[in-house]
């Protein structure tokens, strides 16, 4: 026994020494190559020492070489994003997928024999397209996605067909948004429209049925909002809502639809499909021979704001649109923090700074989930910018419990130079946050997974080039920052554990 024991020790005596000779003859030598280091120099450098640390955890990191440069495919892959929810029970669900297909089904006859009866009352001359239904069409597959939670699921791949099919689908028909049909009386939009002021969109349907928000291209990229504007009159951009969409999945929220750039031919895609021939009569052409469109609404929808084709093309946002409001009812709630919409009045959140304490007691924000649903809320609108949240809306049939949708973002992005902070109310006046958001916030203020470059490589995918600037960029990771220290701030008054809540279901004491 003896004799085998010693055997033993020099076998791996033996092994040891290879080991070290081929570590020290073989792979040092080929690591101070990469690295470049001179040896002879006595130096402090804290640059190379860096430099020097991050080519040896590429070395010794696959994963990092996996992903070939990727900073999006690499947050992505982080355990924040890959956790998978159990699959969600039907009454977590908004929609029943037998329901939903029976509904639809009904009205793609209808509406296509309303089109063709309106083709031939029009004498149209161009070809008539007929709607498809089909069970897997992204948009379709979208809808019965829709959990109490999110909007879709993470890594679904529903969410990337749907914006190819948004950006490239064939357009059949083109009409009012509800916000003008209700000015004209057409619907009883009231439970979920607010009246438009400055905007200009319609509602476009494709040839599968889906149909999208188009907003058009108002304001150059490079434009800022004016100084002496209120936000209640800012301009709408189109490029505002493509990007919040981005932004909110990486923050792992996923409470906006999906939104795509696009290319609009002004004449095929909306005048010749047009649903009724009021929409067409807003058309004109103008002096330089563009093909120009208005629309109705409350203040500035005339000839004098129109948006003109180059001279047929303009650009545009698309937004997937949510399921039918006949099926799956939401309902529009005053934002406890809404701003005063007139020039000198001022609302009881900017004069009081414990007003958190009283919407805690009243229904609903007495459930935890529902108010930490808002911080997340301002902690997005703060990041674009966005001082417009008057209301927010939820499904219905979630109740208290249900996500918070983050819709119409088209008047963020408005001012790089200048970081609002009373959009950030919620936050430092609850002192609140919930851990999981906490997290990602930190995750990505890390030089790995830095917000501004997940954000431009993620619209980089969208069809229209450079759809935020080089300041609004670099103003996210600037406004990500404050968000942290606001946190910080609360921590260090209150204590981590009472700031950054884990437990959704009772107020910290």
């Amino acid at each position: 026994m003896l004799f085998l024991r010693r055997d033993r020790l020099l076998w791996v005596l033996t092994l040891s020494a290879l080991l070290g000779a081929d570590i020290y003859f073989h792979l040092w030598p080929e690591i101070q190559v990469r690295l470049g280091r001179d040896w002879d120099c006595d130096c402090d450098n804290t640059a190379s020492h860096v430099e020097e640390a991050s080519t040896i955890a590429a070395m010794i990191s696959p994963a990092t070489m996996d992903y070939n440069g990727s900073k999006l495919q690499h947050l992505f892959s982080h355990h924040l994003y890959t956790v998978q929810p159990t699959k969600p029970p039907a009454h977590h669900l908004l929609l029943n997928a037998h329901e939903t297909i029976r509904y639809h089904r009904k009205r793609i006859i209808s509406f296509n024999r309303r089109r063709r009866s309106h083709h031939v009352d029009q004498n149209g001359t161009s070809q008539f397209i007929n709607a498809d239904f089909d069970f897997y069409t992204p948009w379709l597959q979208f809808h019965l996605g829709i959990s109490k939670d999110a909007l879709y699921p993470r890594s679904s791949p529903v969410v990337e067909q749907l914006l190819e099919k948004i950006s490239n689908l064939t357009i059949i028909h083109a009409d009012y948004s509800p916000d003008d049909k209700a000015l004209n009386g057409e619907c009883d939009c009231s439970p979920i429209v607010k009246p438009s002021g400055t905007h200009l969109k319609l509602v476009l349907r494709f040839q599968d049925f889906g149909k999208a928000m188009f907003k058009p291209m108002k304001q150059n990229r490079e434009d800022e909002t004016p100084e002496d504007f209120f936000y209640f009159v800012d301009f709408q951009r189109h490029n505002a809502e493509i990007a919040a969409f981005h932004l909110d999945r990486i923050l792992d929220f996923r409470r906006v639809p999906p939104v795509s750039g696009r290319l609009i031919n002004v004449t095929e895609d909306i005048f010749l499909a047009a649903g009724n021939s009021e929409l067409q009569t807003v058309f004109f052409l103008s002096p330089a021979d563009n093909v120009c469109f208005f629309s109705k609404c409350l203040y500035m929808c005339k000839t004098e704001y129109a948006v003109c084709g180059d001279p047929h093309i303009i650009e545009g946002s698309l937004s997937a649109y949510l399921p039918s409001l006949s099926y799956a009812p939401r309902h529009s709630v005053p934002n406890p923090w809404i701003r005063s919409y007139t020039f000198t009045g001022k609302e009881e959140w900017e004069m009081n700074p414990s007003y958190c304490d009283s919407v805690k007691h009243l229904h609903p924000y007495t459930n935890p989930r529902r108010l930490l649903n808002i911080i997340d809320m301002a902690i997005f609108d703060f990041l674009i910018g966005n001082m417009d949240r008057h209301h927010y809306e939820i499904f219905t049939k979630f109740g208290d419990d249900g996500l918070l949708l983050h819709l119409d973002n088209a008047r963020g992005f408005g001012r790089h130079s200048q970081d609002e902070l009373s959009i950030l109310a919620p936050l430092y006046q609850c002192c609140m946050v919930k851990d999981d958001t906490w997290q990602r916030l930190n995750l990505l203020a890390l030089p790995e997974y830095r917000l501004s470059d997940v954000m431009r490589e993620s619209l980089s995918a969208d069809p229209l080039p450079d759809v935020l600037t080089e300041p609004h960029l670099l103003a996210l990771d600037r406004r990500l920052q404050r968000i942290l220290e606001v946190v910080r701030q609360c921590a260090q008054t209150y204590g981590e554990e009472k700031v950054v809540l884990k437990n959704m279901r009772k107020f910290p004491r």
